[in-house]
């Protein structure tokens, strides 16, 4: 296992926060970890400008962030925040060069923002006619091969029976209009992603709590048809009725996961790699970050993993970095992965308010 130390990073005028212990982490043969930025609070979804920004999401901060590597050196020079004062911005997708953000209830797009990096625009709203609850109501984003914007709705629960407007996917047009559901029976995607080739979508789904340690296990999805349903709150992990809502109702019904993650890893951001940079393997093989559990007895997750596919079949399950928690500590909590169009991956931590580069040179 190859162990690093971060790089320095030349930071903007923002509160100093302590490095990233990255000497702690491990990756297989080859594969080299080192900080791009730090000095971003709560990070969460990632997403890429056309000109190479990678613009972050932020779970608590209210924040926005930018991120720019001018000289291409692999280490972002600046953290700019571009929009404050947002609920939950988790989300961020970038279309047409306009980046689009959740917050809770709303859409708001920040328009031709990467020619106004220093001079922002004020958000302006897409939809604000999303759920208002925050349980469950940060949104992950993206757009979709059909240039359609995919938003999850979460159950505002831990478990129950959600009203329709609840437990979903759903997709819409980029001026907000002409909502579509595209799946039901899932409690809370954090990360999905579409299929080369087929351009199928893949999601993660988080398993309820209070069943225990060992259940139910998080899911690895994939969607092949329209209105499918994957179980919540009915059947968990494909094969377990939920103790009070699975009453009269049977797991064949609906749509197994591909692959159980395990129970309360938390994963969250995951993305297809495409790139040239990492072996052989790793092409058309996903890529999921398990930001870890909170409520199991020990720690399951903190850490980033590979499903390596042959069409919908799972050949394997394997770690691509862990060490973001030892002896039941944790200093990290991996929230998203992005590959860059040089083959290397970005991975957002919240926990050290940080961003990652993970690239392979044997």
């Amino acid at each position: 296992m190859r162990l690093l130390l971060p790089l320095l990073l030349v930071l903007s005028s923002l509160p100093a926060l302590a490095a990233p212990p990255l000497q702690r982490l491990s990756l297989p043969k080859g594969f080299h970890v080192a900080l791009y930025a730090d000095q971003v609070p709560d990070a969460r979804e990632l997403a890429l400008g056309a000109k190479g920004t990678v613009f972050v999401g932020s779970n608590d901060a209210g924040k926005v962030y930018a991120l720019t590597d001018a000289n291409g050196d692999g280490v972002a020079e600046r953290v700019r925040v571009i929009a404050s004062g947002l609920e939950l911005p988790v989300g961020v997708a970038f279309k047409g060069g306009d980046l689009y953000v959740s917050a809770v209830s709303r859409i708001v797009v920040l328009r031709d923002i990467e020619n106004h990096l220093d001079d922002p625009p004020k958000p302006a709203v897409v939809t604000d006619k999303l759920p208002t609850e925050a349980h469950h109501g940060w949104k992950f984003i993206a757009f979709g091969p059909d240039g359609k914007l995919y938003v999850p709705i979460g159950a505002p629960c831990n478990i129950c029976d959600p009203a329709p407007a609840h437990g979903k996917l759903i997709r819409m047009n980029v001026d907000g209009s002409d909502w579509q559901d595209v799946a039901r029976g899932i409690r809370n995607t954090v990360g999905f992603d579409w299929q080369p080739g087929t351009q199928r979508l893949w999601f993660t789904d988080n398993g309820r709590d209070l069943l225990g340690d060992d259940l139910p296990s998080d899911e690895l999805n994939e969607i092949t048809g329209p209105g499918q349903h994957f179980g919540y709150p009915y059947c968990h992990q494909g094969d377990t009725l939920d103790p009070e809502f699975g009453r009269g109702k049977r797991c064949k019904d609906y749509v197994p996961p591909v692959l159980k993650l395990g129970a309360h890893v938390a994963a969250l951001g995951m993305r297809f790699y495409e790139g040239k940079q990492f072996p052989a393997s790793y092409r058309g093989a996903i890529l999921v970050a398990e930001h870890g559990s909170w409520n199991r007895t020990k720690k399951s997750g903190y850490r980033v993993m590979t499903v390596r596919l042959h069409g919908s079949k799972v050949l394997s399950y394997e770690p691509l970095i862990t060490g973001f928690e030892q002896n039941e500590s944790a200093w990290g909590r991996p929230a998203d992965v992005q590959p860059l169009p040089d083959g290397s991956v970005l991975v957002s931590d919240d926990l050290a308010g940080a961003v990652y580069r993970v690239t392979y040179k044997p």
